[in-house]
């Protein structure tokens, strides 16, 4: 005779656990009573909670019964749906001390004991000037908006506290316009940049633009503005412009610059003036006319045109509408441009050893086969940007090796209420193999 099957499932087990630390992407972190370290999203380190196991054999959160200090009331309505931000609950002066201690950290990961005063700056909220959405159409509705945190499904921007209102405003009218687009069947994706010349506006359908789409999208434009709007189906490489009703431009410190549809910049106008001020700071106070700065992943020129101001500047870019961009505004400046893919064909030592000081402002993966060769080159003075501190632990750690020492840091908090954290960080080799005789090999 078989049993009877037990469908009953088990009680859920309860814990009281005391947050230790936050995790990399703003977990808190706990120790369970067998020792085992639980990851527990929406808690703050010093908090005491009850946490019950669940199905999947992970815990959330029942209770904070003793919350911290630093908790706050997330300013969103947005917030517990919308994944752009994780940590609106965490008050910003304990978020920006908690992301200087990330840096800290990875520099200290990466061999440097001795750490100089940091410097921290902090965006306030409404800042935000780029933004990268989804679109998705939804019976009769179209939703612009960002992913649910670990979801696939899109939250409608309604409201947003970190975006510029220039943009927050767009969104209804853009809603409007691209409902009734032919060439949207499903979904696509909206990148805006807020550029000085207005609103540059890039993106995608799912489907192939119509007569009279592009009738409405030059409506769209006139209506919000813009300068221009460019467009690409899915699956291709290429985009083009279907709609242009002015010139399109953006300035870095006094140069004016026509940066290519989806153009980086960084996230806001007050971080990017902070991070080219912090590497500024960070060059030696004396060079000499014939010394040369050799910048690597230059985008259009956001520290290549301030560095211009200072010194002779070689300026590398992979992207090459970026690169064109750099080099059509460098006219009457110090600046030579050269369009080269730095994570397939780095700039070698020997000629990394001629630049009086190396500036680099790498992607968020680092870069790995750049290290390598600035450790062989050992040029006097680097100056590392980094967006992300596991790769900052990496790429210092190869200039530790090679007789680095830190002598700044600046911490930009420009990812307000995210996990993200932007660092500027100087580094000074004790002796120079720069190579004084002979014709100089930069710019080869």
């Amino acid at each position: 005779m078989t049993k009877p099957e037990n469908n009953t499932r088990p009680a859920p087990q309860e814990q009281v656990v005391t947050v230790a630390y936050l995790a990399a992407q703003g977990d808190g972190c706990a120790k369970l009573a067998d020792g085992t370290v639980v990851h527990l999203p929406g808690t703050l380190p010093g908090e005491t909670l009850r946490i019950a196991s669940t199905d999947a054999k992970k815990w959330r959160v029942e209770a904070v019964t003793t919350p911290s200090d630093e908790r706050v009331t997330p300013p969103c309505p947005l917030f517990e749906r919308c994944g752009g931000c994780t940590l609106q609950y965490m008050a910003p002066s304990a978020l920006l001390r908690w992301k200087t201690e990330r840096v800290q950290h990875a520099l200290t990961k990466a061999g440097f004991t001795q750490l100089p005063a940091i410097q921290q700056h902090q965006v306030p909220p409404h800042s935000r000037r780029r933004v990268d959405l989804a679109i998705r159409r939804n019976g009769k509705e179209l939703i612009i908006g960002l992913h649910a945190r670990n979801s696939g499904d899109v939250v409608d921007l309604t409201t947003c506290t970190i975006m510029h209102p220039k943009i927050l405003e767009a969104l209804p009218v853009l809603r409007q316009a691209l409902r009734s687009l032919e060439g949207l069947r499903q979904a696509g994706e909206i990148k805006i940049n807020l550029l000085d010349s207005g609103l540059d506006i890039l993106f995608s359908t799912d489907g192939a633009l119509t007569s009279a789409d592009r009738t409405r999208l030059a409506a769209l434009a006139s209506a919000l503005m813009a300068p221009r709007i460019n467009w690409y189906q899915r699956g291709s490489e290429a985009y083009e412009t279907v709609a242009q009703r002015g010139s399109v431009f953006h300035k870095f410190g006094e140069v004016s610059v026509a940066p290519p549809a989806g153009a980086f910049l960084q996230a806001t106008q007050q971080s990017e003036a902070w991070i080219q001020q912090a590497v500024l700071a960070a060059l030696p106070a004396k060079m000499a006319k014939r010394d040369a700065i050799m910048e690597l992943y230059a985008g259009c020129g956001t520290l290549s045109f301030p560095l211009a101001t200072r010194q002779r500047v070689l300026a590398y870019e992979g992207y090459p509408p970026a690169a064109a961009t750099l080099k059509a505004a460098s006219g009457g400046m110090r600046l030579e441009v050269f369009c080269r893919d730095l994570n397939r064909q780095p700039i070698m030592g020997k000629d990394l050893s001629d630049a009086a000081v190396v500036v680099l402002d790498p992607p968020h993966a680092g870069a790995k086969l750049q290290m390598k060769q600035l450790a062989n080159g050992k040029p006097k003075h680097v100056i590392y940007v980094s967006c992300n501190p596991a790769a900052l632990v990496a790429d210092a750690a190869v200039l530790h090796a090679a007789g680095y020492s830190l002598t700044s840091v600046q911490v930009v908090d420009q990812f307000l209420w995210s996990a993200e954290v932007e660092a500027v960080c100087g580094f000074t080799h004790g002796s120079s193999r720069r190579i004084r005789s002979g014709p100089s090999r930069l710019g080869c």
